[in-house]
């Protein structure tokens, strides 16, 4: 029964996360969007201002200035294994509103299922294997507005997580995001506090006889139908431009993730909050060429001699931006642990704006 090994992992794993704690729930939307965010470190819920608000914070959805906006980019993790997708629309209502819709999924295709490797008569077919993937979907709709309190803006997610493992597991969730931005003067203050009233994710499983019969023989237990849930993370930002001459421009940020489920290795732990800080940076010329930094997933680790260190994971990143197309990339190195887990994203934006026609002149 060592054969089906890695299909009752799989749908383990999954039933170990509904009935634990709520730790890392829902984590794929932790990863983040866009490769100017990435190659800053994520240190991004201040400085965001573009489509991809809709997942940093929505508030910044007031930096739109066109009539819309369009953003897609495509990553692979751990060399190519696991593919992850965005895509995402923004638009101004008028000149104190916007809206935007966002879609993620974050999965692995192809996974071999081996349940119908053996037939009735015990032989062994190769041609009754068959395969399926295992998916994360989030869909995010955003909305911001300018408050009457001048430099402050707000905003909102509604948002709905779908995840699936095969025909044998999935997942309904929803959830609410809060987020606000104030500018004063050449200082930019963020804050985005996701899951505010917890997301919950209801479990259902749907297993045949035969995998039934392979838990039991194998000493698994059999899933049930279960709840999960997502506990609420706050993100507080501070941004602050520095203008070097007319044509360069540095913008800095550092933020700090209060999560509140309990213990996580980040560099400030507590119980039931902890802290994880991370900075980036960008240094822009004329407002075409852009260059990136990012220090993040900094945590206490211990070597072989047992010794005390930190440990931390660079960003790197570079952008194009030119009449109304911009395109980035950025190198992120998850945890610092293997040349394999490098990664290259890239993301595209698109400005767009409405066709203005001329009215004919009367003879």
């Amino acid at each position: 029964m060592k054969k089906f090994f890695f299909l009752i992992l799989v749908i383990g794993s999954v039933e170990l996360f509904a009935q634990s704690a709520p730790k890392f729930s829902n984590e794929f939307l932790s990863i983040g969007v866009g490769a100017r965010a990435l190659g800053m470190s994520n240190a991004y819920v201040t400085s965001v201002n573009d489509v991809t608000s809709g997942y940093w914070n929505p508030s910044g959805l007031m930096g739109i200035k066109k009539d819309f906006q369009v953003g897609l980019m495509h990553a692979e993790y751990f060399a190519g294994i696991a593919k992850y997708d965005y895509g995402a629309f923004a638009a101004k209502i008028d000149t104190a509103s916007a809206f935007g819709f966002s879609l993620i999924r974050f999965g692995v295709d192809d996974i071999p299922n081996t349940t119908q490797l053996i037939d009735a008569d015990g032989n062994i077919d190769f041609d009754r294997i068959s395969s399926f993937s295992v998916a994360d979907y989030a869909f995010l709709f955003s909305y911001a507005r300018k408050a009457k309190i001048e430099g402050l803006n707000y905003g909102a997610n509604v948002k709905i997580v779908y995840r699936q493992v095969g025909d044998f597991a999935k997942a309904w969730g929803f959830g609410i995001d809060l987020g606000a931005q104030y500018q004063h003067k050449t200082w930019k203050f963020g804050l985005m506090a996701r899951d505010v009233t917890s997301t919950f994710n209801a479990w259902s499983f749907s297993l045949d006889q035969e995998t039934i019969d392979v838990f039991n023989a194998t000493g698994n237990e059999i899933p049930n139908n279960s709840l999960e849930i997502t506990l609420p993370k706050v993100i507080l930002g501070v941004n602050k431009d520095i203008k070097i001459s007319n044509k360069f421009k540095v913008v800095t940020e550092i933020n700090f993730d209060l999560s509140t489920d309990g213990k996580r290795n980040v560099l400030v732990t507590g119980d039931p909050v902890s802290i994880d800080p991370h900075i980036g940076a960008e240094i822009g010329y004329d407002q075409m060429i852009f260059l990136r930094l990012g220090v993040g997933n900094i945590q206490k680790t211990t070597d072989i001699l047992d010794n005390d260190k930190i440990t931390y994971q660079p960003n790197f990143g570079i952008g194009i931006q030119f009449r109304g197309i911009a395109i980035d990339y950025a190198l992120s190195d998850i945890g610092d642990q293997s040349e394999a887990l490098y990664s290259n994203i890239f993301s595209l934006r698109f400005d767009i704006n409405k066709q203005v026609h001329s009215q004919p002149k009367l003879q």
